[in-house]
């Protein structure tokens, strides 16, 4: 699948040049909603759920997408106001989780959460893939990822580009004045195997699209 990264410039500039993505751990996250998609009404279910999710937090992370780049809501939010960018990655499909959009808060057995190994399929999936229907614009899909070796410079974890994790795409944003060279510069030899391009605001709907016109952005 193709799955998209939006980013502020310099953090994106630093993920190209060092092959990498940041792993968001699970007390980073935006939404505080974030793994609460169950009715937690009950005492016992809120601190079996509470327990579950210390555990979870201290080895693993998420990695977060979009599967689509030209929601303009998502350039405001995530890419500096549509100053930033948009990676564009290929994930095998079987590494990826779709993100569930719902209104209402899901119920379950207290009893599954205090041994999480009874925990069937469907309840697990539905732990980590709902989110409250106002999200529903980030058309969410999600990597979650081992807390493996910490970066000793910032303390926070990477995944690294590989082939599970391949850059095929690099979008700058509408309102972006980065210099082509700053670009080209921070993907190196990637340059050859990745599409760049510059986006712009479309003229008959609210979408961001693709700059057809390479002289209104990078001229020769």
């Amino acid at each position: 699948m193709r799955a998209y990264h939006f980013v502020e410039t310099q953090w994106g500039l630093e993920d190209l040049r060092h092959r990498r993505l940041k792993i968001a751990t699970l007390k980073q996250l935006n939404d505080p909603f974030e793994f609460y998609g169950a009715n937690l009404s009950d005492p016992k279910l809120r601190r079996a759920f509470r327990s579950m999710k210390e555990q979870m937090a201290l080895n693993r992370g998420m990695l977060c997408f979009s599967r689509n780049w030209k929601n303009p809501v998502q350039w405001s939010h995530y890419a500096e106001k549509h100053r930033g960018l948009c990676l564009g990655f290929d994930i095998p499909d079987e590494h990826l989780g779709i993100v569930n959009y719902s209104a209402k808060r899901f119920a379950i057995d207290a009893q599954k959460l205090l041994n999480p190994c009874d925990l069937d399929p469907k309840t697990a999936t539905a732990l980590l893939f709902t989110k409250y229907a106002h999200w529903r614009y980030e058309n969410e899909v999600r990597v979650f990822a081992e807390l493996n070796d910490v970066d000793p410079n910032s303390g926070l974890y990477f995944a690294e580009f590989s082939d599970k994790l391949k850059l095929t795409e690099v979008i700058v944003g509408p309102q972006s004045e980065l210099a082509e060279r700053d670009l080209m510069g921070a993907l190196g030899e990637l340059r050859d195997g990745v599409d760049v391009f510059k986006a712009r605001l479309a003229f008959g709907s609210f979408n961001v699209v693709r700059q057809r016109d390479r002289k209104l952005w990078w001229p020769d």
